[in-house]
């Protein structure tokens, strides 16, 4: 990795976010990536008679950079970033459906993430997983691994070899599972932690790809021990990131308030921990109290939105995703594959819109629906801002890595809304992004090699 590519030039039609609420369309636009994989310069309403001038400029001869053109209905945009996914849980997806969410977990999930104590099934998988996101044009993931060790590095390091971005974690859980799937003590959840990060810092020491992210499931399957010795690793180590299922149904927070009758909500027991912090990233969010919401403003909490598992594993629950963002949160989306039975970010954006049309039906108008540029902001920028990766990913800003997919809306086989000649841009990409699917997405690059 540490070995420079070929510069590459992109002309044509780049779509970003760079805020919520401002979606740049940018045509006859002039991308130049350098070799290193990062954004070097970025040129608007550039002719193609221009081109050759404006390379120039950058330090390049014409002819000895790669400059790719784009054609109508073709477009660069954004790779998108998953921030809650459950990779050993790839193989079940779409299993479970009507059942409470502790009921599935008893019944379905530890059985199957049980499976992963083999390393090879685990290689095998991961490497199913892995190659089914990239190929869905998910750049960057924030994984939940399964509570072994081994396997959780083999997740690691399959992210590594296909180039995959990616937050990984060995999930600690010490109770409330079956015997057969729970970390043996809390001394053996930690230890087994020590050696993930340490693991991961050997493999990809500067996170150039890999980074570890601390993973207790939730508060439920953590005893006070294992809550204590990952705020010891969270406090040696301040640029980890954290992440955990939060306020997710009520039956589990009735549970959690059970086992944790000394503080009076979840947010309250996170920090008492040392794990609220501004590199937290909460899924689900779906009944925060108002102390809760005020304190994850203060401490600048990411919360991941998981709108499809959300609706589809238990009751239908909507997250108040418009007040999140009223009140500054940072707010990305989620998969949540397998509660979530798909793993396409395209239909996370889509199940995104309908949840906040509820939402609104919900609060009487209060809180208004999002926006196809919002559902499209959350998952990129969005994403990365909860990872804490807006400084590198999320949009083509110069300096920032060339993580992207190139769209190509009118395939010979799809299932996407045919494009027609008075189409304009914006409403070519109102259809990708409402009916597209992987077969529009034909190359994924990420620090600007291609994947796909």
């Amino acid at each position: 990795m540490a070995q420079e590519m070929s510069p590459l030039a992109f002309h044509g039609t780049v779509i970003h976010s760079l805020a919520l609420d401002e979606l740049e369309i940018l045509e006859d636009c002039l991308l130049i990536v350098a070799g290193d994989g990062t954004i070097q310069a970025i040129h608007k309403n550039v002719p193609r008679s221009d081109v050759d001038a404006l390379i120039t400029t950058q330090g390049y001869v014409p002819g000895t950079i790669s400059v790719r053109y784009l054609q109508r209905g073709q477009f660069l945009c954004p790779g998108f970033v998953d921030t809650h996914n459950h990779a050993p849980q790839w193989a079940q997806r779409g299993v479970g459906r009507g059942q409470s969410l502790l009921e599935w977990l008893e019944k379905v999930t530890f059985a199957h993430e049980a499976k992963f104590e083999d390393p090879a099934y685990a290689r095998k998988m991961y490497a199913s997983c892995v190659r089914g996101f990239v190929r869905q044009g998910t750049t960057t993931a924030s994984y939940y691994g399964s509570k072994h060790g081994e396997a959780s590095q083999i997740l690691a390091e399959t992210c590594l070899a296909q180039g995959q971005r990616a937050l990984v974690g060995k999930c600690n859980m010490n109770r409330n599972a079956p015997d057969w799937y729970r970390d043996a003590s809390p001394a053996d959840s930690i230890r087994e932690t020590n050696e993930f990060l340490a693991h991961l810092r050997q493999i990809d020491p500067a996170r150039k790809l890999v980074t570890p992210v601390l993973t207790p499931r939730f508060a439920i399957s953590c005893d006070r021990d294992v809550l204590a010795g990952l705020r010891d690793i969270a406090k040696a180590n301040p640029d980890l990131p954290i992440q955990t299922h939060f306020n997710e149904a009520e039956q589990e927070m009735d549970f959690t308030k059970q086992l944790f009758p000394e503080f009076p909500h979840e947010a309250a027991l996170y920090e008492h921990f040392g794990l609220l912090t501004e590199r937290s990233i909460l899924a689900h969010c779906i009944f925060v109290s108002e102390p809760e919401l005020q304190r994850l403003q203060e401490l600048h909490c990411g919360v991941a939105h998981c709108p499809i598992a959300n609706t589809t594993v238990g009751p239908f629950m909507v997250a108040p995703v418009r007040e999140y963002l009223r009140r500054g949160l940072k707010v990305g989306l989620g998969t949540d594959s397998g509660g979530g039975y798909s793993s396409s970010m395209l239909d996370v954006m889509r199940q995104a819109f309908v949840v906040s049309l509820a939402r609104r039906t919900q609060t009487d108008g209060r809180d208004p629906p999002l926006s196809l540029a919002e559902c499209f902001f959350l998952a990129t920028l969005g994403g990365a801002q909860v990872c804490g990766l807006d400084g590198k990913i999320g949009n083509f800003l110069v300096g920032k890595a060339f993580d992207a997919l190139e769209v190509h809306t009118m395939v010979d086989e799809g299932i996407m809304t045919p494009v027609e000649d008075d189409d304009s841009t914006a409403v070519i990409w109102e259809k990708f992004v409402m009916t597209g699917d992987d077969r529009n997405i034909a190359k994924v690059y990420v620090q600007g090699k291609s994947i796909k």
